[in-house]
């Protein structure tokens, strides 16, 4: 097996990541700047969210490149599900932020004080949504690419609000920060404009603790997703359909008797066992098998697959309108010799 060079992982990291990561460092220094000068404290929250934003999505990226590296003889399974633990060490770091977010908003709501340099703060937040915004439709498109759905103009959004399910974890993970990103320099603008203009300087408070509270929104949602994807899910009814097509288009392969297809990180693992037509020989049969076996290692989605092979009883196994049938090993006929 030909070695892996850095710079080929590097090519197939998670695109949505790195962009999100450089982006949110430019911008992360910006506010720090306005925070410093103005002592708003919804600015110095947006701050820290958007430091979480860039560290986080640089890790997730380091993690999708260690995740593209090939299976070796120590690791025989691959390193698909390293994204995940990188995934799940970036939502601590946005917990941490988001309860650091929220002490600080209850602080400025019984202690409100007044900010300065609203032109400068104002002027860092639209640069802020501009690149967010930028990041965030990156990000829809990058969730459309990976689901093999095409969409333009404004079907993007809902397209990829539909496809999220089939989305990689990074990329769940900057679609879900970049829009509370966006929504939360839309509120710190907000706040800025009126605590600057106006008395009602309690509203930075009231503006920094929600940043927070939207924090921990992320890191609950985007946490339980990653965990299910770190244990092991089945796949979803479009995939299972598609690998079924995909076996099936042989025509000596007459049913499929039982399948099981789990999510392993960003790609799928096919465990099958595909009923020939009778008469074959034990070769005819193998040859068959790895056929089929090539066929579905030439999809980017699936890393592993696992088949067996046993002759056609006749009878029709393969419903794809039966989830209880499909999405289990287990199988009222497990019990013959195969």
């Amino acid at each position: 097996m030909a070695s892996q060079s850095w710079i080929d992982l590097i090519k197939k990291g998670n695109k949505s990541s790195a962009y999100a990561a450089s982006g949110n460092l430019v911008i992360a220094i910006a506010k720090a700047i306005g925070a410093a000068v103005s002592g708003s404290g919804a600015m110095l929250a947006s701050t820290l969210h958007s430091f979480a934003d860039s560290v986080n999505q640089g890790f997730v990226f380091a993690g999708s490149v260690l995740a593209e590296k090939e299976p070796t003889s120590r690791f025989p399974t691959g390193f698909g599900r390293v994204i995940n633990i990188f995934v799940m060490i970036a939502v601590i770091i946005v917990t941490i932020l988001g309860y650091e977010s929220v002490k600080e908003g209850w602080h400025l709501i019984q202690h409100p004080k007044e900010s300065g340099s609203f032109w400068l703060n104002a002027g860092i937040l639209l640069l802020n949504i501009a690149i967010d915004g930028w990041i965030l439709v990156k990000a829809m498109k990058e969730i459309n690419k990976e689901a093999k759905e095409e969409a333009s103009g404004w079907k993007i959004p809902s397209q990829a609000i539909q496809n999220l399910p089939q989305a990689s974890p990074p990329t769940r993970l900057v679609f879900f920060e970049d829009i509370v990103a966006v929504l939360g320099a839309l509120l710190a603008l907000i706040a800025v404009t009126i605590t600057t203009f106006t008395n009602f300087a309690i509203l930075d408070g009231v503006v920094t603790l929600l940043i927070g509270l939207l924090m921990f929104a992320v890191a609950f949602r985007v946490g339980y997703e990653n965990m299910i994807g770190l244990i092991g899910v089945a796949a979803p009814r479009d995939v299972e359909r598609d690998v079924a097509q995909s076996i099936l288009e042989h025509k000596q392969v007459v049913d499929i008797r039982r399948m099981r297809i789990v999510k392993e990180g960003r790609t799928y693992h096919v465990e099958a066992m595909l009923e020939l037509e009778k008469g074959l020989s034990l070769e005819e049969a193998d040859d068959i098998k790895f056929k089929v076996w090539d066929r579905l290692l030439k999809s980017d989605d699936i890393s592993d697959a696992s088949l067996g092979i046993i002759e056609s009883n006749d009878e029709k196994d393969w419903d794809p309108k039966k989830n209880e049938r499909n999405s289990s090993w287990s199988h009222p006929q497990d019990s013959e010799e195969e």
